[in-house]
Formats: C-alpha cells, structure tokens, sequence
C-alpha cells in the first residue's frame, strides 16, 4: 500500500486497490501464536507501580459520586470543591452503606443512610486512595490489590496536547482477564480480516525481534475506511507502556501525532466465578490541516461518533478476548 506522502494532501482520501474479502493477502503465518504471547509477556512484565484507570476523567464528576469495582474492591470516586479528584473506599466506615448512592455537596461526599459528610482527607477507618487526573483519564492506585512497588503517578503515553485535540473516551466491559484484552490488541494481524467495515489493506511492517527488542513496537500501514474503496492510510505503531495498556500511535498519514489508548481494568468476577474486565479506550485526535479546527469546535457532536466507531471494534473483539480466556482456562477432556 503506498504510504502518504510528507505534505498532506489537500484530502486525505484514497482510493484503495479493488479486491474482496476472501481474497485480500492471508496473514495467518504473519501473526505467530509465539510472536503475540512473547510481546504480552513482555508486557506483563513492566510495572505499573498499582495504577488503575478508573474512568473517563469527566465520567468523575463534582455533583454525584462515581462507583466502580476494580479487581474486586469498591470504588468510589468524586470531585473536591476545586475539581480536584477524590477516591476512596466505595463503603461508608459508619455502617458500610454504598457512598457510590450518596451525593456530593461543597467537595465533601456525604453519605445517604446517615448523613455522613466524607473529605478527601478521609476518615477514622477509611483513608482515600491515591488519584491521578490527566485530563483524559481518572486513576486511582491500589497497592493492596497490585502488590508491587508503588509509583508516584501512572505510567502515560506519549500524547498531543489535549488543547488543539478531541479526546474521546469509550468504555465496555467483557467476560476476560486484562492480559486477553492486551493480546488482542498485539495481534494488528487480524484488523482487516475481522474488522473488514473499519480496515483496508493492513499490513505489518515491523514486529519486535528478540528476547528484549528495541523499540518493542509493532508497525503497520492500514486505511481506515471511509466508504467502499475509499481510505485514509496511515502509518501506526503498537506499544505496550505498561502491563494493561496498548497504545496506537500515528506516526506517519493523516492525524500524525494522534494516540489510541486501549486500557484493561480487572473489575471482579461474576456469580459463577468468571473475571470481567472493563476496556477504557481513550482517543486523543490531531491534526494540522485548517479542517480539523472546525472539527474541535463541532466536538461534542464529533464525540459520540469516535466512541460509538470504539464500541462497535470492541465488541467484535471482546468476543475475541472472552474465546481466549475460555480456551487458555478450559479443564483438559478426560
């Protein structure tokens, strides 16, 4: 496919090779089982100093509490009396009450049961959690459920700056571990075979080589496509920051600079045992061209169009994620 050239043009649509599904390049012996599982490997391996993506950052709002189960401990999240971001444990220390159904009045989160009013600076027997705010996203540190050395602040891609950007979050949950989520997004090799309406013509052009590669990275050239045969291509990298996240950057095409951030959060596990696992996707769009400053001013319509084109990729591959955990857990036949 051939690439974009170093001056945007004055569209960036192109017209893609006319080809059918069926008889676009195989790229099964490309996505090697042990290619894929030693980049998660290596994944997995990097710290994340207990740092979970709680939200989106305005999901976390000053009127109401926000609550959510990650790794099996209650959350509950909430914004001070300067937007300042608060979380801590999701039950009341008066008679555990859920405080994620009581109300937030002057910063202070107050408890419906009993009226008590709870601060950022916590409470006999109930201390808030550390918190981090990046403008996208919400985080809250959990040392007791991530055992490792704990870091000062998550570990943050590489973004543009938020002011000239749109930045859109999209959420959905499935029946998975993290680490399924994140070996889904390290196998680019399946984009244009399962998400046939949104890729055109990918193709891997640079995979990690060796026990500790550098850069540990995947690259590929893809279109996403517009309608029919028309795409705009892109140049993408694939990297992992951290144990449960994969970003996309684009590094070369239209919206240079732009970053896909698929996060995987554990929340718990449902009534038969099985673990769920929320995927929080934050794109964070670039672009120089004269359009794109309409398009930012036209970004609370532009926004549901980013996330709902997010959901409808994730449930596809949450389907995914969800077969390899059933098949990686299943009990050997007798």
């Amino acid at each position: 496919m051939a690439m974009p050239d170093p001056a945007p043009r004055r569209l960036p649509l192109r017209r893609m090779p006319a080809t059918t599904w069926a008889r676009q390049r195989p790229t099964w012996r490309e996505a090697s089982p042990a290619r894929i599982d030693g980049a998660l490997g290596r994944a997995l391996a990097r710290p994340s100093g207990n740092w979970y993506v709680l939200a989106a950052s305005a999901e976390v709002r000053g009127d109401r509490p926000f609550g959510r189960l990650v790794a099996g401990t209650e959350v509950v999240a909430w914004r001070g009396a300067g937007g300042e971001l608060h979380a801590a444990p999701g039950a009341c220390p008066h008679m555990g009450a859920p405080l994620c159904r009581g109300a937030v009045d002057a910063g202070r989160l107050v408890c419906r049961w009993h009226g008590l009013a709870l601060s950022g600076d916590g409470f006999p027997g109930w201390s808030p959690f550390p918190v981090h705010d990046d403008g996208v996203l919400a985080w809250v540190r959990l040392d007791r459920v991530g055992g490792e050395e704990p870091l000062p602040l998550p570990v943050l891609p590489e973004r543009p700056a938020l002011a000239p950007a749109i930045a859109a979050v999209e959420s959905l949950a499935g029946r998975c571990e993290p680490e399924d989520v994140v070996a889904n997004r390290l196998d680019p090799w399946h984009g244009s075979w399962f998400h046939p309406y949104s890729f055109v013509g990918l193709k891997v052009t640079e995979v990690p080589e060796g026990p500790d590669p550098d850069p540990d990275r995947m690259v590929v050239e893809v279109a996403f496509k517009v309608a029919g045969r028309w795409g705009v291509p892109v140049r993408a990298a694939f990297s992992c920051p951290e144990p449960r996240t994969v970003v996309m950057h684009i590094i070369e095409g239209e919206g240079a600079g732009s970053v896909v951030e698929t996060h995987a959060t554990p929340l718990g596990t449902d009534r038969y045992g099985v673990p769920r696992t929320a995927v929080i996707e934050a794109v964070v769009a670039t672009s120089p061209r004269v359009g794109f400053a309409l398009a930012r001013r036209a970004a609370p319509a532009v926004r549901p169009l980013m996330r709902m084109a997010a959901r409808r990729l994730w449930r596809d591959d949450l389907a995914y994620a969800e077969r390899r955990y059933q098949q990686r857990t299943a009990k050997p036949a007798d």
